[in-house]
């Protein structure tokens, strides 16, 4: 045997390379997480579990997704920083063997009203580059076909400075596709104008029904009654037509009002900046019920909603224009693009092909690319964000989901099973935070925090595999094979809602009867027509008039570091009257956004310093102490509690301080009582709605909600963000809302919401154009027993039926 055979024969050491296989995390800290010190392994799959708020985000992208993303961002200029969000590094002692991360969460897509699938997935883009070049009449460049470029024509003299001055006359086209009606939107606003002043009162006479318009207002009111322009003594319907004019339509025109310069607009231009152009859902209740019941939208009928200027929609390929295309249901789009043969632009359509293939492989082959983007839920627009990684080459990529089998049917989840082992398989590594079952059990390595929510979570309560999770006795694992039974018996109806005719979006002319005085469930593959049904023709439909119908959807709660589940649920109003006529003072004083504030902070509680391309800094305030009031405010006392002292409480506390003695304030208790109800009796007052997590989100909302004075509840998956032994109490919560004399409807894909409805409808049998009809209506022992649907057969083995 020869040296070099014996040499080779030998066992290779280790490569040095090879003993970075651990992703390790020592002494995080980051929100509520004591000390956590982890290993992650990497190219494997790694489950993060545990009850909602109970550090999961906290540790995966607070800590692990966020310390890489700094550290990519510190390989770029300082001047490219510079132009780059700013991040600090997170609390932790240690953390070692980070690669790039891409994270893959619940953000909601933009709600721009020009934003759509097709943009936000880059396929309109490759759509208008394959229409300019095979489209007949060719009308120009892509940006001939795109609804968020508008055409600019220019001509006359500009002056060109090289070696002599000289001045030359120059003309200037660009061919966009913007339809110039509803300028890309799809839709025009119709204001009625009943809605913004009493056309029998003058201005002085307080004319404005505008929420918000005081007569004192600089901005508002006084610019108008003292502009010059209009008579404030004269009624607005004895108004002359310049008069009118100038009142409704002036262009901007700088004006002075009591020495204060200002600008002047026609009341139309200033409506639309300030109501229209803000998305309608960040807007405050009362704003928002201010502009559903001034503006009506309806389709622009100069491009019948395309958004496409008429040179757009007239070049083709074949019969087919680029409106139509965007327009059609994406895995019929595939279709199309795969029946195109043309060489010279084989591979864009190959590139083309792939992205619209990605859409079907992740289950969301029924959305249309001309869907706006703030129409997705929350599962689907997470889904969106999969599709530009699913076809990549890349690998030691380590992947952040943050539940993505949200808004799946069971029978889909496996299918994003399949994705998320297929990006392992290719050398990643894979972290997701995840409740369900099904998904738990496919991962290599599980991590469960708590053992509770908030300050009672934190702590890392095991490590390891699933069946080592089945018998670790954490609340995870005892809760891991909880199955809930169909339900012996169930409510009768007090009544019906009856739909009739119902044809929005992919529905087919449904016709059902929702019962009352009961727990229906609304159920379906995700596409199969349930928002459609349930949004489109219940809350909004006439079937719904007079009944006082509450819609909780999944749209996101918007606050920032201010906000707080106080300020967010109008708890923080009763508090601060009962400390105001407690101490004879002014109620303004409690609050740290008004008199009350510590000047030096603002009420922030911390110094916030900008250190440009650095990540800023954020220091607890030295004159207040991070309690965010006045230290005069702090005097005065309520139960032997001042109010920084009261924020700090958690629910659980507040609850029982407002309920009897000295403090009792029956609004404030109503609130804390439904807070309690929907499992957040662990949240303190006053901490940030920043740091909440999804579940909690969802849980404060449906909590705000239900003050709201309505016989029917509509709740659109409420069981989103939560752990399988919160599950339990939401039903039992349901159950209250039932028995106290609500109808409730719960649009909803976990089985045990299901196995707990006295009525089912389920829709199908498909999504998008295979779906849209109902394939059931009855009891889940009914619906168990037959087994006639996707549902019926997830559902039978769910329960063991």
């Amino acid at each position: 045997m020869s040296k070099a055979t014996r040499t080779a024969a030998r066992p290779a050491e280790p490569h040095a390379a090879d003993s970075h296989d651990l992703i390790r995390v020592h002494g995080a800290r980051v929100n509520n997480l004591k000390d956590v010190s982890v290993e992650i392994p990497k190219r494997r799959l790694t489950v993060f579990t545990g009850v909602s708020g109970s550090g999961k985000s906290s540790l995966v992208f607070n800590t692990i997704a966020a310390e890489s993303q700094r550290l990519i961002n510190e390989t770029y200029s300082a001047f490219v920083q510079g132009f780059m969000p700013t991040l600090s590094r997170p609390e932790v002692d240690v953390l070692d063997g980070l690669t790039t991360v891409i994270t893959v969460d619940q953000q909601r897509l933009g709600a721009d009203p020009r934003s759509t699938v097709g943009t936000a997935t880059d396929a309109n883009a490759m759509l208008r580059i394959l229409f300019s070049r095979l489209g007949k009449p060719h009308i120009g460049p892509p940006g001939a076909y795109a609804f968020n470029v508008p055409s600019v024509r220019a001509s006359g003299a500009i002056t060109v400075e090289r070696g002599a001055r000289k001045t030359v006359k120059a003309t200037f086209n660009r061919t966009g596709g913007m339809c110039d009606r509803c300028e890309g939107r799809g839709a025009v606003s119709d204001i009625d104008l009943t809605q913004l002043y009493d056309d029998s009162k003058s201005l002085a006479e307080g004319a404005f029904t505008i929420p918000g318009w005081k007569s004192d207002s600089f901005w508002t009111v006084r610019v108008y009654a003292e502009s010059g322009f209009l008579d404030p003594d004269k009624p607005i319907r004895r108004f002359t037509k310049k008069e009118m004019h100038d009142f409704l339509y002036r262009e901007p025109t700088k004006v002075k009002v009591e020495g204060v310069n200002l600008t002047y607009e026609g009341l139309i231009p200033k409506i639309q900046k300030s109501f229209l152009a803000k998305d309608k859902e960040a807007l405050q209740p009362h704003i928002r019920a201010f502009v559903e019941r001034a503006v009506t939208f309806t389709t622009c009928p100069a491009c019948d909603g395309t958004r496409l200027s008429e040179g757009a929609r007239s070049s083709k390929i074949g019969r087919i224009s680029i409106a139509d295309a965007c327009a059609m249901q994406i895995s019929d789009l595939a279709g199309w693009v795969r029946g195109l043969d043309e060489p010279s632009v084989a591979p864009l359509l190959d590139a083309l092909q792939q992205s619209l293939d990605a859409f079907g492989e992740i289950g969301l082959g029924y959305l249309s690319l001309d869907r706006p983007s703030g129409t997705l839920s929350g599962g689907e627009a997470q889904r969106v964000k999969m599709i530009r990684h699913l076809g990549s080459s890349l690998t030691d990529i380590t992947y952040v989901f943050d539940e993505p089998t949200i808004g799946l049917h069971p029978h889909d989840i496996q299918r994003m099973n399949d994705l998320l082992l297929r990006l392992r398989d290719k050398g990643n590594t894979v972290l997701v935070v995840e409740h369900k079952p099904e998904t738990i059990a496919i991962a290599d390595h599980i991590v469960d925090l708590g053992p509770g929510a908030g300050s009672g979570g934190g702590t890392v309560c095991f490590e390891g595999t699933v069946e080592g999770l089945r018998a670790g006795g954490t609340v995870t694992g005892r809760h891991f094979d909880d199955r809930a039974a169909v339900k012996e018996s169930v409510r009768r109806p007090t009544g019906a809602l009856e739909i009739r005719g119902a044809t929005a979006n992919n529905l087919r002319d449904v016709d059902v009867d929702i019962p009352l005085g009961v727990l229906a469930v609304v159920t379906g593959v995700a596409g199969s027509g349930k928002s459609s049904l349930v949004h489109g023709s219940l809350v909004k439909g006439p079937a719904a008039a007079g009944q006082g119908v509450v819609s909780i959807d999944q749209s996101a709660i918007r606050g920032s570091r201010r906000s707080n589940p106080a300020t967010y649920t109008g708890l923080l109003d009763p508090i601060r009257k009962a400390f105001a006529k407690a101490n004879g003072v002014k109620p303004a004083l409690f609050s740290a956004n008004s008199e009350g504030a510590c000047p030096t902070c603002n009420g922030a509680g911390v110094v916030y310093t900008d250190l440009a391309m650095m990540a800023g800094v954020a220091s607890v305030c030295e004159e207040c102490e991070g309690k965010r009031f006045e230290a005069s405010v702090l005097d005065h006392h309520l139960g032997g509690r001042d109010i920084s002292e009261v924020l700090a409480m958690s629910v659980t506390e507040a609850e029982e301080f407002f309920g009897a003695g000295e403090a009792h304030t029956p609004a404030a208790h109503r609130i804390l009582e439904r807070l309690a109800d929907v499992g957040l009796g662990y949240l303190s007052l006053g901490q940030p709605l920043t740091t909440l997590s999804g579940g909690e989100r969802q849980r404060l909302k449906l909590a705000t909600h239900m003050g709201e004075k309505g016989g029917v509840y509509v709740l659109d998956e409420p069981t989103t963000g939560l752990h399988l032994a919160d599950v339990e109490q939401l039903l039992g919560l349901l159950d209250r809302l039932v028995d106290s004399g609500k109808s409730v409807v719960v649009v909803e894909h976990h089985q045990a919401v299901m196995a707990h409805a006295d009525w089912i409808i389920d829709l199908g049998p498909g999504a998008g154009h295979d779906g849209g009809r109902v394939v059931f209506e009855g009891t889940p022992a009914d619906l168990v027993a037959a087994r006639s649907t996707l549902t019926g057969e997830h559902l039978a083995a769910y329960v063991g039926g």
